[in-house]
């Protein structure tokens, strides 16, 4: 298996990394991972589908090598969507496919929400737009959001070794050691005391407010590229089935596809997401 090329994007505001598969005269497809997660993300997935596309995995702003947000900035999905657009941009994609996971796949639906001239096509994995709000939590999440809580830039845990931080991703994720082996290796940096997350200490930060339903349904009615939506099985317990039946009514050219296994499918079945995501016809 090849090695993927490392590109960095330097936008006006911050620069980005990525990891790129297949040859460059081959379609774009740019994927977008999930939360805390990074390029390393696709790498058992992004190989298989390299003989069709050129697969380009961001590191999204705070993730694994890109750059922090400043001091007291904030990460939030819109924001995410303006990054996404800039960095296809910078790499003058005019029309290229998106495969998203998780948080990447909520990034993913809204920049083709914003720029459905662009998208060929559209492929998501355990999520369809962003964490939405019932109302239920709404001003307990704000102030949350808003009281300081000390030094918001103290570095996160450190460890001994990559053995120590593979295993305790593994605990958390519930993945096994070496599915969450390359997610790791590419989220950490070495000093001197050992090991630690390069991931921005802000991410864990509550967002002040989030969509409510009835405009994240609007905004996924604003998709027009074909979509293939890839849910674990059983649900994931923020994605129940019912919430992402109606967000997904809400897609004219939309196919379901539910797949055993956890979170990370991609990862956890690398052939079967990619018989699925070579399935899907382009727009």
């Amino acid at each position: 298996m090849n090695a993927p090329a490392e590109q960095r994007i330097v936008l006006p505001h911050l620069a980005l990394s990525a990891q790129a598969w297949g040859d460059d005269a081959l379609p774009p497809l740019l994927a977008l991972h999930g939360w805390l997660d990074n390029a390393g993300s696709f790498a058992l997935l992004a190989p298989l589908l390299a003989r069709r596309f050129r697969v380009i995995a961001l590191d999204l702003p705070g993730h694994g090598h890109a750059d922090h947000l400043a001091a007291g900035a904030s990460y939030h999905y819109l924001d995410y969507v303006r990054v996404v657009l800039a960095a296809a941009d910078a790499l003058q994609l005019d029309r290229y496919s998106l495969l998203g996971h998780s948080l990447g796949a909520g990034i993913a639906a809204l920049v083709a929400a914003a720029m459905p001239g662009r998208i060929e096509r559209l492929l998501l994995i355990e999520g369809l737009g962003p964490l939405g709000d019932d109302g239920s939590h709404t001003l307990q999440r704000f102030r949350d959001a808003l009281t300081p809580r000390g030094d918001s830039r103290k570095p996160l845990r450190v460890f001994r070794d990559i053995e120590q931080a593979v295993g305790a991703r593994s605990m958390v994720s519930g993945l096994p050691p070496e599915l969450a082996r390359p997610i790791v290796e590419r989220g950490l940096i070495e000093t001197e005391d050992g090991w630690r997350w390069r991931s921005d200490p802000q991410l864990t930060r509550p967002s002040a407010v989030r969509l409510a339903e009835p405009q994240i349904h609007a905004l996924l009615r604003g998709i027009e590229a074909p979509t293939a939506l890839l849910l674990a099985q059983p649900a994931t317990s923020y994605l129940p089935s019912a919430l992402m039946q109606a967000r997904a009514a809400c897609v004219a050219d939309i196919a379901t596809t539910c797949l055993p296994g956890g979170h990370h499918l991609q990862l956890d079945h690398p052939q079967a997401v990619a018989a699925w995501a070579l399935a899907a016809r382009p727009g």
